[in-house]
């Protein structure tokens, strides 16, 4: 079984209280919180080039400053759902809303306080992680799951 599958399984019967534990992922209380975490997770591990790819999607963009604002120890910079549909593009947006059942706008809005989160978490040094992102995955996935 992946690191992939493991996360999904554990992440579909995680309790969410809406309220995030100390180093937890705070979702505001998102009913599909599990499905939306797993397929964001599913998604960066998926993207060619991984996180790197998602960067230089970013960078692409206009937004490399926001997307390195979560990789480093300081403040997140803030991304507006419009900001990260053209960034990350329509296709990863609908294949979200697709898995979890929730409409695309709302899927951005919640993308737009859950990668922030998942990205500070999986670059706790202020670095990038280099080769395989499989063991921050599962770091992030028990962060979420913490009660």
């Amino acid at each position: 079984m992946s690191i992939l599958s493991t996360l999904a399984g554990a992440l579909e019967g995680a309790p969410n209280s809406g309220n995030a534990s100390p180093g937890g992922i705070n979702l505001g209380g998102i009913a599909s919180s599990g499905a939306l975490i797993s397929e964001v997770i599913s998604m960066i591990q998926n993207r060619p080039g991984g996180l790197g790819g998602l960067l230089q999607s970013f960078q692409q963009g206009g937004l490399g400053h926001v997307f390195q604002s979560w990789v480093g120890t300081g403040q997140n910079l803030p991304i507006s759902p419009d900001q990260l549909h053209g960034t990350v593009g329509p296709e990863w947006i609908s294949k979200i809303a697709q898995a979890t059942g929730l409409p695309q706008a709302q899927v951005e809005q919640h993308l737009s306080t859950l990668l922030p989160q998942i990205i500070d978490h999986l670059t706790p040094n202020g670095q990038m992680p280099q080769g395989d992102i499989g063991s921050q995955l599962a770091s992030v996935a028990q962060r979420f799951l913490r009660s």
